[in-house]
């Protein structure tokens, strides 16, 4: 591979960057901006925090983390091998057939340990 294969990506993340720096530099120009003691302390809500400000999650939010990665992943690799299956034959239908058992696996997983059901 060349360098100027990935030009174009090197243009978007200038370009992105630019217009972030181009948007927050407007809206803090023109932006009303007006800072009170209140407004400056860490909790937001005006009341005095209490307590730690770190509580431990319950591990159902970490199965729901695991749960949305095993779905986006599978959405990722959908779409590429779908628009090509023809091309890849019956090769590439085992291999996605394999990759699916392992997200139904991952899926299994979820379902025995509970992330499914919400209270």
């Amino acid at each position: 591979m060349v360098l100027q294969d990935f030009a174009p990506i090197g243009a978007l993340l200038i370009l992105a960057v630019a217009v972030m720096l181009l948007v927050v530099f407007i809206s803090r120009l023109f932006g009303p901006y007006r800072p009170t003691v209140r407004k400056r302390v860490p909790y937001e809500s005006g009341m005095k925090p209490y307590g730690e400000a770190i509580r431990r999650l319950p591990v159902k939010f970490y199965l729901v983390a695991v749960l949305f990665i095993i779905f986006d992943i599978e959405v990722i690799f959908f779409l590429p091998w779908a628009v090509v299956l023809r091309d890849l034959g019956v090769y590439g239908l085992i291999v996605m057939g394999v990759f699916l058992f392992i997200l139904t696996v991952g899926f299994i997983y979820e379902w025995k340990k509970g992330a499914l059901e919400w209270e």
